[in-house]
This record gives C-alpha cells, sequence and structure tokens, in this order.
C-alpha cells in the first residue's frame, strides 16, 4: 500500500475516533490538580455524591487531589469561597442566583441533587397541639445555617402559611449530632433540616413532618416546579481559566451518580464513614431510602429547574428580581454532558 494513502486511512480512522468519543478528545490535563472544596454538613445524604467520589478514589483517577474543609452550612461554604480559602463550593444551586444579585458571577458545573432533600418537622413535645403555620409565630426554629438552604426552605413554609422570617427566631443547628440534640433538649421548636436528621426525628415520633423536599412529587408541590439542590459552583472566571480541572471534577461526580444509581443500601453503609450512620444504622438506611430518588442521575441540571430556582429565591428575597437574573450565567452543562458520555450515565 502507498505510504500515503496509508496516512489518509490512519487519519480518517482517527478522525471518526475523535467524532465518536468528543468527550475523550476533550479532556485534557487538570490546569490545577489541587482543588480545596468547601461543604456545608458533609455528613447529609445532600452531599452523598461528593462522599462517594472521595471515598471511591474518583477525584484521583481524574488527576486531582482534593482537600475538603466540612462546614457548618452550606452559607459558610459560600463565605469560604468568596473569601478566597476554597476553590470550589459543593453547595446548593440557588447562592448562584443570590450572588448574582450582588454582581458576584458564581457558575455550577454539576449536579449533585435534583430536588432539595430538605424536611420540616415540628417537635410534638414543644408543639404537640399543632394545627398550621401560625402556631410557629414567636417559636425557634433549628437550620443548619442562617441563610443556607434549609433556611430558605423554611422561609417559603412560613410565607405559605402566612408568616414573616421576621416572627420567628432561627438557631444554626448544623446538620448531625447537634441538630438532633437541639431538638431533643428543647433548643428549638421545629426543625427545617437533611437527612438522615429528619428521617430519625421522624420515626422516633420527635417531629411531625410539615413540609418535605425529599422526593420529586413533595418538591413539586413546595416549589411548583422541579428544583436543583446540590451542585459543584465556583466563580466564573475559575471555570473559563480552569476547564479541564472542573471537567475533572465533573467526571468524579458523574462517575459517582453512576454507582449511586446501582448501589443498594448495604454497599452505602460499607463505603461512608461511620460516624456519617450517627449511631443509628438502620435508621440510616431508612433515610437513604427516603432520599434516593432526589439524587440526580447524570449532573445535568435542567433549565426548567432553573427557572423554578430563579422563582424561589425571589419570592423570598424583595433585593431580587427574577427578571434581573441571567440564568445562562449560573450554570453551564458542558462539563456534565461530556462525562455523562464518558461513564455512560
Amino acid at each position: 500500500m502507498h505510504p500515503s494513502s496509508l496516512s489518509r486511512r490512519s487519519f480518517t480512522l482517527l478522525a471518526a475516533a475523535a467524532v465518536a468519543a468528543p468527550g475523550v478528545r476533550a479532556q485534557g490535563k487538570p490546569e490545577k490538580s489541587r482543588v480545596s472544596i468547601a461543604v456545608g454538613g458533609k455528613a447529609a445524604f445532600y452531599y452523598l455524591p461528593l462522599t462517594i467520589a472521595e471515598q471511591l478514589g474518583y477525584f484521583k483517577a481524574e488527576g486531582l487531589d482534593v482537600e475538603i474543609a466540612d462546614h457548618a452550612g452550606g452559607a459558610t461554604a459560600l463565605q469560604a469561597l468568596v473569601g478566597g480559602s476554597a476553590d470550589v463550593v459543593s453547595g446548593a444551586y440557588e447562592h448562584t442566583i443570590h450572588m448574582q444579585a450582588k454582581n458576584l458571577l458564581l457558575q455550577s458545573i454539576v449536579l449533585l441533587g435534583r430536588a432539595p432533600q430538605i424536611a420540616m418537622g415540628v417537635s410534638t413535645k414543644a408543639v404537640p397541639n399543632y394545627r398550621g403555620v401560625a402556631d410557629l409565630r414567636g417559636r425557634k426554629i433549628g437550620v443548619s445555617a442562617a441563610g443556607s438552604s434549609t433556611n430558605m426552605v423554611a422561609n417559603l413554609v412560613l410565607s405559605r402559611g402566612g408568616l414573616k422570617a421576621s416572627d420567628v427566631s432561627y438557631v444554626g443547628v448544623g446538620t448531625s449530632t447537634g441538630a438532633l440534640v437541639a431538638l431533643r433538649t428543647g433548643q428549638v421548636d421545629a426543625m427545617s433540616n437533611t437527612d438522615p436528621v429528619m428521617t430519625m426525628l421522624e420515626q422516633k415520633g420527635e417531629v411531625r413532618i410539615i413540609s418535605d423536599t425529599r422526593t420529586l412529587k413533595g418538591t413539586q408541590e413546595v416549589f411548583g416546579g422541579p428544583m436543583p439542590a446540590g451542585c459543584f459552583y465556583t466563580h466564573i472566571d475559575y471555570v473559563k481559566a480552569h476547564p479541564n480541572t472542573c471537567q475533572a471534577l465533573a467526571n468524579a461526580i458523574v462517575h459517582a451518580l453512576k454507582w449511586l444509581q446501582t448501589a443498594g443500601p448495604s454497599d452505602i453503609v460499607k463505603t461512608v464513614p461511620e460516624s456519617y450512620l450517627l449511631g443509628d444504622r438502620a435508621l440510616y438506611l431508612a433515610s437513604f431510602n427516603k432520599v434516593r430518588e432526589a439524587i440526580a442521575l447524570d449532573g445535568l441540571l435542567p433549565e426548567e429547574g432553573a427557572r423554578t430556582a430563579v422563582k424561589a429565591v425571589a419570592s423570598i428575597d424583595t433585593g431580587i428580581r427574577a427578571d434581573k437574573i441571567d440564568i445562562g450565567r449560573t450554570y453551564t452543562n458542558d462539563f456534565a454532558r461530556r462525562a455523562k458520555e464518558k461513564f455512560k450515565a
């Protein structure tokens, strides 16, 4: 065979391979291999894909050395990003909307949760005769941290029941043992929090659930549409300057999401740190079954979900006008799409 026809044939095959596998073609070495990730309450199921990616070595497999700093809640994780001590936040998508209204452009690069997984419950001991939201006037409500998603959901529940945020007192209680203790010792009268905390309180009859976004149906009822939850977000300039790093992060999370689709409860228990079980393995497993459908499938953030989030944020925060938010700048699906192709998620 003539050398030129061989090279032509080789070139054609290489070109075909590149077209068939755009995700592979686009993947380069991370510009920054050491990445610091801030998270608010890592033991919560809200952040389970992050823990799975870490524990199963998926970040390392993508050439990343990640350092995860656990904060009391999503609001403090956001502060770490703004203050420069974190590169990326594993946190609630709506923070990108809040910050754009303050002229700080943050962008989600991969979705962890397709429902907020937050339930609000009233203490059966403190408010035994609860009849409606009006009964919470003047009460103390536990949230993971002030300004976090748990706080936003509580505000939404109150406003739909005719109360303002100023009609109650919010107390930051974290998302694990501290939250359980706060409700059980009467430091708070109601709680807006994530699982496994809320299922543990619910199963023992310590709270009566009054609002629930742990299922897609419950989320639709509370928000009037799909509501994206946990994601990886960072400064839009970081995304532009570190596309390969962002791709590697998205790959690790989508890999974890794929693993979670077929993992059984016992696989989860074997993979997460013992402390996440909060001393009750059976209840932890019951919690996982409750939130399972709320975990994202492929890391893609739906446009309809982004619109729901903007509406929800604007309905609570009068300083935010929905028509002034450039939704397209709050998230990108480019990295998740390539990761989805790579892992067939």
